[in-house]
C-alpha cells in the first residue's frame, strides 16, 4: 500500500481521511495522490513504479516521464527511485479558484512500448490567505432622526481564495452604543455582512462614528482581515428607495450583442420632488470586471451588455445595485442581481498530442501505436461532446483509451514502397448545432525493410562474341533493381558457382560487383568452344540478403581463321595423288574426287574447288562445290599419257583461306571402263527383254510414289507433333539430342541464324567421327559437301541455347535441311560406309 506523503501539519483525523481516501483511490484503479499546497520542492507524492507495476531499474530504458494537459511542470518522477515529487511550487487558489474539489489531471507515459496511465493529483487547501476587504477605509452616510431603529445598511464582503472550512466563516464589528452587526447567508454560501441601527443617531451629539468592521475566517489558526467604517449621521431626507425585488434574475447568452438588455431594475421613493427622484448605479464593491460586461442606466435602471461575455470564463455573476434618491442627505436602497450565462458552441474542438507520432517499419504488426491524442471543448452539454474519427481509406485507426483519449494504431499490412509516408486526417466536431469541426494531420514516415529482391530487365540474355577475342574485354552488362531503399536496394553482381567442362565457370568469366558488367578472362576458340551458359546472381545487402538470378546465354562466334584441310587424296599417300585412266574413257568420265573439310564454320566454311594448272586444261574439269575431276572430252590418241592437275581449294570467308592439292593422272591403253562395259552388257540384255524391263520399271514407279506419298504424310504428322516435342528430327533423351539408331548425332551450329548442321557419326576405325553439312548457296539438292571432325562436348549446351533463342518455326525448317542432307549424304558419301 502506497505511503500517505505531503499532509504537512494535519491533525491525526485528516490523515486517517487522507489515507482513507487514497486507499479507495487504489481499490477503484484509480492512480491518484492528495496533497496539501504549498510543499517544498523536493516532497515526495508517491511511488508511481510501485503503483502501475514496473520495477525501478525498468524506468531508465522505458522512458518514463510526466505529461500535463495545463502544460506546467509541477511534478517529476526519479527515474532511480520510481517516485512522483514536487518540482515547483503549487498555489492552490491560483489553480482551482473557489473551486471545491481541485483536481491536477496527469499523464503518465512510458515508452518501449507505448503506454499511457492516467494519474490525479487531488490538491487540498492550507489556510494560507487570511479574508480581505477591498477598500480598509469606506464612508456610509446615515440620516439622523429620521432613520428608524433597525434600519439595516449593506457593508462590503471580505473575499477568502481558500476553500473549505478555511475560507470566510464570520464577522466581528467592535463594541459601540449606536450600531450592531448582522450576518446574512445566501443561499449559495456566501456570507454578508449588514449594520444595524441600535439607536437613534444624534448628529449634532456625533456626526461621525468610526467602527471597525473584521473578517475571520474557520482555519486553524484562525486568520482574519479589517477595514474601518466611517459612518457620517446626515439630516433630513427621510424615505429611501425601494426596489422591488430583493434580487434580480437573468440569463444571457454568451457573445451576446453589445447593447443587449439584460434585465431592468426599479425603485420606488415615497418623497416627493427631488427627494423622491431615483438613480441607480451599480454597488460601491463591483468589481471591475463586471462593469466591463455590463452597463446600468442611471435614469431607467436598464442593464445591458457592453462587453464579450465568455461562458467558459465565468458562467454565473453576481453583482449589488444602489437607487439613489436627490434629497439632502440623499438616501438609497440596494439590491443584488444574478446574471446566468448560457452557453452556446462557439468552441471547436481541440486535438493535441500527448505523445508525437513515431515512425514505423513497413512490417509492423496491425494493432502498433503511433501516436497518442487527446481531444477536448470546452464547452458545455451536448456542446462539449466530441466523436473524433480517422479519414476512411487509411490504414490506422483511432483505438478509446479513456475519456477523451485515444490511440492511434495501424489496421492494414503497410508497404513502403508504395507509401513511404502518410498524412493521416484526425477529424474531432462536437454534438453542438451547428456542430463544429477540427482537423489535423499526423505525420507518419515509414521505414523500410528488405522485402523485396533484386529485379532483372529480362529473365535471359543472349550475348555474341566472335572467336580470337581478346583476354579481359567486355562482353555485356546486366542489370538488376531493387525497390527497397538505402542499403536493402544495394544489389551486388556475381557468378553462381557452375563449371563448364568440369572448370568452373568463373575461370572463364569475371562480372564487376557493382555495375554487372561481364568480362572474358579467356581469348575462346570456336572450333573448341561455340556455347556458354552462365548464371549471374543479383544480391542486395538488406538483412537477410534476397536475390535473383538471371541466365546469360555466350555464343562464340566463327571467324575464318581455319585453311581447308584436305582430307581425300590422304596426306600419307604424299604431296602428289597418283590416278590411272583408260585411254577409252569418254566426256564426264570420273577420275577421282577431291575432299576436303575446313574446321571453320557457316560462310566461312563453304569449299570450292578450281583447276588452277594442268598439263591439258582442256581436258579435265573440276566441280566447283564436289570436288570431283571428270573428263570435259574424250581422251584421244594424242594426248599424253601422264597429266599433272593443280586443285586450288579455297572457302568462302573473310579474307579467303586456300590450299592445293597435285593430282597426277596416267593414262593407260587397254583399261577398261567399268561403268561403260556395264553399260553396253545391260543395252544388250534390255534389247532382249524390252518388255520385262517396262513392267519392271513401271513397278518401281508405282512403289516408288507410295513410298514417297508415305514419307511426306509422315513428315507433316511429324511436324505437327514437333510443336508440343521440340523436333520432329532430332529426340531429346537423357543425352542429349540424339538420332534414334544411337549412332548419329547431328549437331547444330548458329552464327545468329542457323547456316549448318554437324552429323556425328559413330565409331569408325575406332574413332569418333563427325561431319558438317554445310548449305551450298546454289546446291540444287542441298548438297553435303564435305565432312570435318568435330567435338561432341558442348553438344547439349549448344541445342539447350538454341531452344530458348530459335522460335519454333525456325527450328521446324532446320530440321527439316537436317533430314534432307542426312540421307544425300547417307547415300552419296565416300565415306557411306560408317551408316
Amino acid at each position: 500500500m502506497r505511503q500517505c506523503r505531503g499532509i504537512g501539519a494535519w491533525e491525526w483525523w485528516g490523515t486517517w481521511t487522507y489515507c482513507f481516501l487514497l486507499w479507495w483511490n487504489i481499490g477503484t484503479a484509480q492512480i491518484r495522490y492528495t496533497i496539501s499546497e504549498e510543499l517544498k520542492e523536493g516532497s515526495v507524492v508517491g511511488n508511481v513504479a510501485k503503483d502501475i507495476g514496473l520495477e525501478a531499474s525498468e524506468l531508465i530504458n522505458r522512458k518514463l516521464r510526466i505529461a500535463s494537459e495545463s502544460g506546467t511542470s509541477y511534478f517529476n518522477v526519479d527515474l532511480g527511485k520510481g517516485e512522483l515529487m514536487v518540482n515547483e511550487r503549487i498555489d492552490r487558489e491560483k489553480l482551482c479558484g473557489q473551486r471545491a474539489a481541485c483536481i491536477l489531471p496527469l499523464q503518465i507515459v512510458i515508452e518501449n512500448p507505448l503506454q499511457l496511465h492516467r494519474l490525479e493529483i487531488e490538491i487540498q487547501d492550507i489556510n494560507d490567505n487570511a479574508p480581505h476587504f477591498n477598500l480598509q477605509d469606506s464612508i456610509l452616510k446615515i440620516a439622523e432622526s429620521i432613520t428608524p431603529v433597525g434600519a439595516r445598511f449593506p457593508l462590503e464582503s471580505a473575499s477568502d481564495p481558500d476553500v473549505g472550512s478555511n475560507s470566510l466563516h464570520t464577522y466581528n464589528l467592535n463594541k459601540n452604543e449606536c450600531f450592531r452587526l448582522n450576518v446574512k447567508t445566501f443561499d449559495d454560501g456566501r456570507i454578508v455582512p449588514e449594520l444595524i441601527v441600535e439607536k437613534a443617531l444624534d448628529r449634532e451629539k456625533q456626526p461621525v462614528h468610526q467602527l471597525i468592521l473584521t473578517a475571520l475566517d474557520g482555519g486553524k489558526p484562525v486568520k482574519s482581515g479589517t477595514t474601518i467604517i466611517n459612518v457620517q449621521v446626515q439630516d433630513i431626507n427621510d424615505n429611501e428607495p425601494k426596489f422591488e425585488q430583493t434580487t434580480y434574475k437573468a440569463t444571457v447568452k454568451e457573445n451576446s450583442v453589445i447593447g443587449n438588455n439584460v434585465v431592468t431594475i426599479k425603485a420606488t421613493d415615497l418623497d416627493e420632488g427631488t427627494n423622491g427622484d431615483v438613480q441607480y448605479f451599480f454597488g460601491a464593491h463591483t468589481s471591475d470586471l463586471v462593469k466591463n460586461l455590463f452597463s446600468v442606466n442611471s435614469n431607467s435602471g436598464e442593464i445591458t451588455v457592453i462587453g464579450q461575455i465568455d461562458y467558459e470564463e465565468t458562467k454565473v455573476y453576481r453583482f449589488d445595485v444602489t437607487a439613489k434618491d436627490k434629497g439632502t442627505p440623499e438616501l438609497e436602497g440596494h439590491s443584488s442581481v444574478q446574471v446566468t450565462i448560457l452557453d452556446e458552441n462557439d468552441n471547436a474542438p481541440e486535438i493535441s498530442l500527448t505523445s508525437p507520432p513515431s515512425s514505423l517499419t513497413e512490417d509492423a504488426h496491425i494493432g502498433t501505436v503511433v501516436a497518442l491524442i487527446n481531444v477536448k471543448d470546452p464547452d458545455s452539454g451536448d456542446n462539449g461532446k466530441v466523436q473524433v474519427n480517422v479519414e476512411t481509406g487509411s490504414p490506422f485507426k483511432l483505438k478509446p483509451s479513456f475519456e477523451n483519449h485515444y490511440s492511434l494504431v495501424t489496421d492494414a499490412v503497410l508497404d513502403r514502397e508504395t507509401y513511404p509516408e502518410y498524412n493521416v486526417h484526425v477529424s474531432a466536431y462536437d454534438s453542438g448545432s451547428p456542430s463544429l469541426k477540427t482537423n489535423t494531420v499526423i505525420k507518419v514516415k515509414i521505414l523500410d525493410v528488405n522485402d523485396n529482391a533484386p529485379s532483372f530487365s529480362q529473365s535471359s540474355y543472349n550475348v555474341y562474341i566472335k572467336e580470337n577475342n581478346a583476354a579481359g574485354m567486355s562482353l555485356f552488362s546486366v542489370s538488376a533493381t531493387d525497390i527497397d531503399q538505402d542499403t536493402n536496394a544495394k544489389v551486388v553482381y556475381s557468378i553462381t558457382d557452375s563449371k563448364f567442362q568440369e572448370i568452373p565457370i568463373s575461370s572463364y568469366f569475371y562480372i564487376n560487383s557493382d555495375n554487372g558488367t561481364l568480362y572474358s578472362m579467356n581469348s575462346f576458340d570456336y572450333e573448341k568452344i561455340k556455347f556458354f551458359q552462365i548464371i549471374v546472381q543479383a544480391k542486395d545487402l538488406g538483412s537477410p540478403p534476397l536475390t535473383s538470378n538471371t541466365t546469360v546465354h555466350v555464343f562464340i562466334m566463327d571467324q575464318n581463321d581455319n585453311v581447308p584441310a584436305v582430307i581425300y587424296p590422304s596426306a600419307v599417300m604424299g604431296s602428289v595423288s597418283h590416278q590411272r585412266m583408260p585411254r577409252s574413257a569418254k566426256t564426264g568420265h570420273l577420275v577421282t574426287k577431291v575432299t576436303a573439310v575446313d574446321a571453320d564454320s557457316g560462310h566461312n566454311a563453304w569449299i570450292s574447288y578450281r583447276l588452277a594448272e594442268a598439263t591439258d586444261s582442256s581436258l579435265f574439269a573440276v566441280n566447283l562445290y564436289t570436288g570431283e575431276v571428270r573428263t570435259k572430252r574424250s581422251v584421244s590418241e594424242q594426248d599424253d599419257s601422264s597429266q599433272r592437275l593443280l586443285i586450288e581449294i579455297k572457302d568462302n570467308g573473310e579474307p579467303v583461306q586456300s590450299t592445293t592439292v597435285t593430282v597426277d593422272i596416267l593414262i593407260e591403253d587397254g583399261l577398261h571402263e567399268p561403268i561403260s562395259d556395264f553399260k553396253q552388257k545391260s543395252t544388250e540384255k534390255d534389247k532382249k527383254n524390252s518388255k520385262i524391263t517396262f513392267y519392271l520399271i513401271l513397278s518401281l514407279a508405282s512403289v516408288s510414289v507410295l513410298s514417297l506419298l508415305t514419307f511426306f504424310i509422315l513428315l507433316i504428322k511429324c511436324a505437327r507433333d514437333s510443336r508440343g516435342n521440340g523436333s520432329c528430327c532430332i529426340s531429346r533423351d537423357s543425352d542429349g539430342y540424339k538420332n534414334p539408331n544411337r549412332n548419329l548425332q547431328i549437331q547444330l551450329n548458329t552464327d545468329g541464324p542457323i547456316k549448318y548442321v554437324e552429323v556425328l557419326g559413330g565409331d569408325m576405325m575406332s574413332q569418333s567421327q563427325s561431319f558438317g553439312s554445310y548449305l551450298s548457296p546454289v546446291s540444287e539438292f542441298s548438297d553435303l559437301t564435305f565432312v570435318k571432325p568435330s567435338s561432341t562436348l558442348d553438344f547439349k549446351d549448344t541445342l539447350r541455347g538454341l531452344d530458348a533463342s530459335l522460335p519454333d518455326s525456325a527450328w521446324t525448317f532446320e530440321c527439316q535441311q537436317v533430314r534432307t542432307k542426312y540421307n544425300y549424304f547417307k547415300h552419296n558419301s565416300p565415306y557411306r560406309t560408317i551408316w
